[in-house]
């Protein structure tokens, strides 16, 4: 039976973190790479086209690791990866939904924020408050986990010490 152990919650949002200024250079290329083939002269110029585009290029990005392997760049760097609940490899569905399922970590806060018409700092601090309360939900888990893992039928599971794939 595979290690199933969950890695800390410290560990968790640092590899977010460190994930976060990976994908800065992924996004920044893609979207240079978009503008440059459209040619783009205007920020708001094809603007939700772009915005699929770059949520096209992350839904790529996160469902090919997960599925080839189980680990991005920074959960490799971080030694864990995710599974289904039984400690197996995820397939394509449960990676797509897993991806789904993880922009609960910020677009309600967003529809938040423009539904009570929020205005300078407010657009920060509810998003915010939605990722602080969606992190801690991890804390109500039995296993640790974060909502959309238990959701999702996955979780995340500690491979130091093992020869990541």
């Amino acid at each position: 039976m595979p290690d199933l152990t969950t890695p800390s919650l410290r560990r968790r949002l640092s590899s977010m973190l460190y994930e976060s200024m990976l994908l800065f250079g992924v996004l920044f290329m893609s979207g240079w790479l978009f503008s440059t083939l459209l040619q783009q002269r205007h920020a708001l110029y094809l603007r939700h086209g772009l915005e699929f585009w770059l949520f096209l290029v992350l839904a790529v990005y996160f469902i090919w690791f997960w599925t080839h392997g189980g680990q991005t760049l920074a959960m490799k760097t971080w030694r864990f990866r995710v599974v289904d609940q039984a400690g197996h490899p995820v397939g394509l569905w449960r990676a797509t939904f897993r991806f789904l399922l993880a922009w609960l970590w910020v677009l309600p806060g967003l529809a938040l924020a423009a539904a009570v018409h929020g205005q300078q700092w407010m657009l920060v601090i509810i998003p915010a408050l939605n990722i602080l309360l969606w992190a801690l939900s991890a804390r109500l888990d039995p296993q640790g986990q974060f909502l959309h893992d238990r959701l999702a039928g996955t979780r995340l599971v500690d491979v130091t010490g093992k020869k990541s794939a």
